[in-house]
């Protein structure tokens, strides 16, 4: 029986519109490492220094505030990966949250790199928690702003079926794992179940979950993560799932190159959001511009490494035809 799509705004839609507006796919991953932080950020809190957690949450606040400040202009999507800040318990989880709310409140697309999948009523509480509405006392509270989060299927469909429900009622969008950057994925995602790899078959699965959520641009609210480092399955993934928006871990730092996603795009030039995060964020740190940039000039360095990738990508993304 064929499936009946429901083609109204949705998720997807924001996430096309934020790229068309900026011109540009580029994901910038607000993944805080302490170390790597300016020490002139650090410097404005060194009062807090005797409650560690505490000095730590707000100087990674500040350095993000600064780094959306910086990059706002460029690109319209941030994802925050939640282990950088449960690092430090939850004052780690209050910087995630109102680095949340700074970038929502400057226009920006949200995307939760929390990699949530339980089964059901935990599935539903996380999903509530993150894309979703919390009640209490006959009153309505969001806990987190996030547009969109990363879930992992591997408990089954009824352990995403909560998220796909928050993202059908509130707008919201989720990116499931089908093929990870990681050099391990190789262990389970690949192995053959029958004729097909185990990420094949979780594409299949994402394709068909996504189909009755089309936005208005043809794209679905249900995407998929797609690593970079493996440019061999990517074709095949993209048609498996041609309305799914693809997150791209795996560019920069980790090795791949913009000739490794290609194939990630559909010919409209859409489908595809390409995240980077330590070649941005950490850019004056790179041994190759250490003669030009410093910590004192950070913020040109991420800028300038955007530019250069959002360059890099835009040899090989298709024409934008919309």
């Amino acid at each position: 029986m064929a499936i009946a799509i429901n083609r109204k705004a949705n998720f997807s839609d924001k996430l096309t519109t934020a790229i068309q507006k900026k011109n540009c796919c580029v994901v910038v991953g607000l993944d805080p490492h302490f170390d790597l932080i300016p020490e002139s950020i650090k410097q404005q809190f060194s009062k807090l220094q005797d409650d560690a957690f505490k000095y730590a949450a707000n100087v990674i606040l500040e350095f993000n505030k600064q780094v959306i400040d910086t990059l706002e202009h460029l690109v319209g999507i941030v994802k925050l990966q939640i282990a950088f800040y449960e690092l430090y318990g939850w004052q780690g989880i209050w910087s995630y949250a109102e680095t949340i709310h700074y970038a929502k409140q400057k226009g920006l697309i949200v995307i939760g790199d929390v990699k949530r999948g339980d089964v059901p009523n935990t599935a539903a509480a996380y999903a509530n928690a993150h894309i979703g509405q919390v009640s209490i006392n006959n009153t309505t509270q969001i806990a987190f702003q996030s547009d969109a989060i990363t879930v992992n299927p591997l408990l089954g469909v009824d352990s995403i079926l909560p998220f796909i429900k928050n993202a059908e009622t509130y707008d919201k969008g989720i990116f499931v794992l089908a093929k990870t950057s990681n050099p391990s994925s190789v262990e389970f995602q690949d192995l053959l179940c029958g004729t097909k790899k185990l990420h094949q078959i979780i594409a299949e699965k994402i394709h068909t979950w996504g189909s009755r959520s089309i936005g208005t641009y043809g794209y679905s609210a249900i995407g998929a993560v797609v690593g970079a480092t493996y440019p061999e399955d990517i074709l095949i993934l993209r048609k498996t799932m041609p309305n799914a928006y693809l997150l791209i871990p795996g560019y920069g730092s980790q090795g791949a190159t913009a000739e490794d996603i290609k194939n990630c795009f559909n010919s409209d030039g859409y489908g595809a959001i390409i995240n980077a995060s330590r070649s941005i964020l950490y850019a004056y740190n790179n041994r190759s511009w250490k003669d030009k940039y410093g910590a004192q000039t950070w913020k040109e360095a991420a800028q300038n490494a955007v530019m250069n990738m959002k360059e890099d990508l835009n040899k090989c993304v298709p024409a934008q035809t919309r």
